[in-house]
Parts: C-alpha cells; sequence; structure tokens
C-alpha cells in the first residue's frame, strides 16, 4: 500500500470535470486505489464515491493505491492534481 497526499488548487474544488479527469487516469491502473478526506475514503475509479467527498479548494486530501501498480498510479494522480487537472 501507498498513500500520498496532495492539496486540491482549482477554484471550484474537485468538481465534475477534474473529477473525471482523475477517474479516468486511476482507471488506467491496476492497482484499487481510493481518495480520502477527513477519514471519509471513497474509490478514486468512481465518480459519484469522488464527488460525494465534496472536495473544496484548499483542502488536502490523501491519494491511497494498493496494486501492483501502486506508487506510478499515486504519483502519476498527485501530479495531476499539482498541474491543476492540466494534461
Amino acid at each position: 500500500m501507498y498513500e500520498k497526499k496532495a492539496t486540491i488548487k482549482k477554484p471550484v474544488g474537485l468538481h465534475a470535470r477534474p473529477a473525471t479527469f482523475l477517474i479516468q487516469k486511476a482507471n488506467e491502473y491496476r492497482s484499487s486505489i481510493w481518495i480520502e478526506k477527513d477519514e471519509r475514503r471513497v474509490n478514486a475509479k468512481s465518480l459519484l464515491g469522488v464527488l460525494s467527498l465534496g472536495v473544496a479548494q484548499g483542502a488536502t486530501i490523501s491519494i491511497i493505491a494498493d496494486g501492483p501498480d501502486e506508487v506510478v498510479a499515486v504519483d502519476t494522480l498527485c501530479e495531476l492534481i499539482n498541474s491543476d487537472f492540466e494534461e
């Protein structure tokens, strides 16, 4: 299991469009991936789960993965968040 924290910079938080980018990227990996905020953990490959967290600008979330490509998955998702969801 591998975990890293990231802070959301987008003024509108983790709303539908950036959440969709995050989910699409998460689905490229075989590992199980979760996003955790305030001790609530959701599947990072589920749009409904990610949106249900209600992540606002400035919130710090944890990206957690477990599986064969866990390190690269977490690092890539954190880079996506840190780049403000620019591909």
